[in-house]
């Protein structure tokens, strides 16, 4: 067992629960026009996050490990709390290209980190993840461009 892959696949799996609870909150406060077409696009990766969390927690069930629950979580993701300003659509988007991004080096980690312990289920699995979240941040960088 890799305790590197353990505990990419338990922050993996935290950071896409954070995700989950910020992308709702944005999506439900969001005003104006542009910002249901943002809280469309999020709830619709609210269930994509929440496949992703689920997936990821299978893999650390195979480890032996329980995935993370609510008292083990930390929160970590600032920039994306709904902004004082429900019209602030914007600062959504920024904040949801930052997550990506950070999300997309935990599973550029992962993978580097489950090849190196032959583990290619979850080097698979995280590939498929990064991909996902590649192509999140390649539509709200696109959303960002209409502003």
């Amino acid at each position: 067992m890799s305790d590197e892959v353990v505990d990419l696949l338990k922050q993996a799996y935290v950071d896409e629960v954070e995700t989950v609870m910020n992308y709702l909150a944005n999506a439900i406060y969001l005003e104006t026009l542009d910002g249901e077409d943002v809280a469309e696009d999020l709830m619709e990766d609210v269930q994509e996050e929440l496949g992703h969390a689920e997936e990821l927690g299978y893999r650390l069930r195979y480890y032996g490990e329980v995935p993370p629950a609510s008292m083990d979580i930390k929160p970590t993701q600032d920039m994306l709390q709904p902004p004082a300003d429900s019209t602030d659509v914007e600062t959504v988007v920024d904040g949801v290209i930052e997550a990506e991004e950070d999300a997309i080096e935990t599973y550029e980690s992962l993978v580097a980190a489950a090849e190196d312990a032959d583990d290619y289920v979850t080097a698979d699995l995280a590939t498929e993840l990064l991909a996902d979240e590649q192509a999140h941040k390649a539509a709200f960088l696109s959303i960002k461009k209409s502003f």
